[in-house]
């Protein structure tokens, strides 16, 4: 067929970096909720969160929460302690802080702490100890003005949790329990009966000390850590991360779930109900309440010892986000907690994990209606926006899904055993691996008809669904790939140690593009028509018009380890290690704008009536395989305008009245755009 063409209907934009000319800046939006509750601590009425995004406060029980970050440079907090109207918070790297005002400000309080990995505090009066993950225990008798090590005796100095029993104080370590009745002037290894040297957790009923170990369960002292006896009857879980004492009753945070006794651990109970995360990693106190901070999904409250939990974690943004979907105006983000769903661009978040019973999400992909969850316990599939999902495996022999990519009804799935495909939705799996020289794929792209794999060996390129491999490295440095991203005949690919790597041809030849990347390590990629956005470890960068040059775009991102991109509308949204979701608007960064359609729409063709020519526009929301056709009344193939994979987008076609040198005659004719599971027919009239 003869003078037909095909091109986008985008602007040939030019995107400028609005530095000095628009206020353009990241907001966050409202959620995702939850995530990592490395540690609690109650003051009065209010209930501060240690998380992997700051500290967390509550005044009313956990009915919301309000981040209270000002100061604290570091935003790894694993301990929390309260010493009257002071606040410390231990990170994991840059030492001490202290609030006086409930965590409105923070001070770095380190001298004489040369030991900047804080796990654990104890209070006694005005001496204050705070366990280090490699130094040892230091004391502080001035609020942290000055601190000094306290370790005669400690023999092993990686301290996870401190107690008080009186005058004693008890050090849980790697090596196991340590005692001082001098504050820490001198330590005793007190070790006698404990089969499992890995003590995590401590805490104290009466006379009675317990010590939560990894592996090996609980373990009761009565004498002061003279000798200890394992108490597991009914401890399901032996990693023991949390304990603590509401009245006579012990609760122990496992990776399990939360267990409950009532006689001192001779017999536990797993009290579970409601506790939709399983592996707790603090837990907390405050009068009949009881707060248990998860390791992916927030905090939960029991107000009955147990019998069950609420969620509660309005306010608290601490998602890590790892990948994004969007099907029309649904915005799906893939966290470490599961998976959620905004329907209003970010203004909230609602989780949808119903039937997923792995919720660490690596990647989500959309074909149609259907929605596919990559975990690392295999595919998991929801025709419903998430309301329900369920596990479609079958042939998939690796269960670590890191990647998807689809092709018309092909559904690729990229695992650490290689390249899998489902021609039914997922029903069945098969694995089509041939010419791998290795087998974990990290990510995977459409071009067309070319599929590229990112492997820990480089770049492979299918064209034939799969069937096939060849290895497409030549220019690349370093083969350890993290993504992909293909704009119009331009591939990319990020790397672990070489940067980001251009192709215009298909993969036969690399150049490196890392002008203006200050941080080479590119974990995600999104592309608007010749735009690259890349996220890095230090926020997110723009390459314009497939240029040379990297600019860096972080107005307003307070959060700057950036996982995942995707654009939807008009704005382009960034997933954050544990800071959530963040959003931008396009328009303001973006002189001649023409955003991703948030429907189908088939156009009338222009002019109609035509002679010779006339143009067709139709968009997609989607990724997807088009076909633009011509019929004749009785229904005759006349002409195949477009039959290609493409990304979602605007398009126009003009189409001649001409088929292989033959003039068409005057009539009515059809034009029938299909686009995934879309489909629509419109008439058009030529008039010679």
């Amino acid at each position: 067929m003869k003078n037909i063409f095909l091109k986008f209907a985008y602007c040939a934009s030019l995107l400028l970096i609005m530095h000095s000319v628009s206020p353009a800046q990241w907001i966050q939006t409202n959620g995702p909720y939850g995530s990592t509750v490395y540690t609690l601590a109650v003051s009065g009425t209010n209930i501060f969160a240690g998380t992997y995004y700051g500290v967390f406060l509550s005044t009313n029980n956990g009915t919301s929460w309000t981040e209270v970050n000002s100061g604290l440079t570091d935003r790894y907090v694993y301990a929390l302690t309260v010493s009257g109207n002071n606040i410390f918070a231990g990170t994991g790297g840059d030492g001490v802080f202290l609030t006086t005002d409930n965590g409105t400000s923070w001070t770095e309080v380190n001298n004489g702490l040369t030991d900047r990995y804080v796990y654990a505090f104890a209070v006694s009066g005005n001496n204050i100890f705070a366990g280090t993950g490699g130094g040892g225990v230091f004391l502080t008798t001035d609020n942290g003005l000055n601190w000094t090590k306290v370790n005669n005796g400690l023999t092993n100095t990686i301290v996870y949790s401190l107690t008080l029993s009186g005058n004693n104080i008890f050090a849980g370590t790697y090596g196991g329990v340590f005692l001082t009745t001098d504050n820490g002037s001198n330590w005793t290894e007190i070790n006698n009966g404990l089969t499992s040297m890995d003590v995590r957790s401590l805490a104290v009923s009466g006379i009675n000390i317990f010590a939560g170990t990894w592996g090996g369960g609980v373990f009761l002292s009565t004498n002061n850590g003279t000798s200890w006896t394992a108490v597991n009857n009914g401890l399901t879980n032996t990693d023991v991360h949390a304990l603590c004492i509401s009245g006579t009753n012990i609760f122990a945070g496992t990776n399990g779930g939360v267990f409950l006794s009532t006689n001192n651990g001779t017999i536990w109970t797993k009290v579970n109900n409601g506790l939709t995360y399983d592996i707790i990693w603090s837990l907390a106190v405050s009068g009949t309440n009881i707060f248990a901070g998860t390791a992916t999904g927030g905090v939960f409250l029991s107000t009955n010892n147990g019998t069950s939990w609420t969620e509660i974690n309005n306010g608290l943004i601490n998602t890590y986000i790892k990948s994004f979907a969007i099907s029309g105006t649904n915005l799906f983000a893939g966290t470490n907690g599961g998976v959620f769903i905004s329907t209003n661009n970010g203004t909230s978040w609602v989780k949808v994990n119903n039937g997923l019973k792995n919720t660490n999400i690596n990647s989500i992909a959309v074909s149609d209606t259907n929605i596919f969850a990559g975990t690392n316990g295999g595919v998991f599939l929801s025709t419903n926006n998430g309301s329900s999902w369920t596990q479609v495996n079958n042939g998939l022999t690796n269960r670590q899904v890191n990647a998807f990519a689809i092709l018309g009804n092909n559904i690729f799935a990229g695992t650490d055993g290689g390249v899998f495909l489902s021609t039914n939705n997922g029903s069945s799996w098969s694995r089509v691996n041939k010419g791998f020289r290795d087998y974990h794929i990290r990510s995977l792209v459409i071009s067309g008809t070319n599929i590229f794999a990112g492997t820990y060996y480089g770049v492979f390129l299918s064209t034939d669904n799969g069937s096939n491999w060849i290895e497409v490295n030549n220019g690349i440095t370093d083969y350890f790939t993290l993504s992909l991203a293909v704009s119009g005949t331009n591939i990319f690919v990020s790397t672990f140690e070489g940067g980001v790597f251009l192709s215009t041809n298909n993969g036969t030849s690399w150049r490196q593009v890392n002008e203006g990347l200050t941080n080479t390590r590119v974990n995600a990629f999104a592309v608007l028509d010749t735009n690259i956005f890349a996220a890095t470890g230090s926020g997110v960068f723009l390459l314009t018009n497939n240029g040379t040059s990297w600019t860096q775009i972080n107005e307003g991102l307070t959060n700057t380890r950036v996982n995942a991109l995707t654009i939807s509308g008009k704005d382009i949204f960034a997933g954050t290690g544990y800071g959530g979701v963040w959003r931008r608007s396009l328009p303001e960064m973006i002189i001649c704008f023409n955003e991703i359609p948030s429907d189908f729409h088939l156009e009338q063709n222009y002019p109609n009536p035509f002679n010779p020519n006339t143009k067709i526009r139709w968009q997609s929301p989607i990724d997807s395989w088009q076909t633009l056709k011509i019929y004749d009344v009785l229904g005759n193939e006349v002409a195949i305008l477009v039959n290609e994979y493409s990304p979602a987008g605007n398009y126009e076609v003009e189409f001649q009245s001409s088929v292989n040198g033959h003039q068409l005659a005057s009539g009515i004719y059809f034009y029938k755009l299909q686009a995934g599971s879309y489909s629509q027919t419109k008439k058009m009239i030529l008039l010679r």
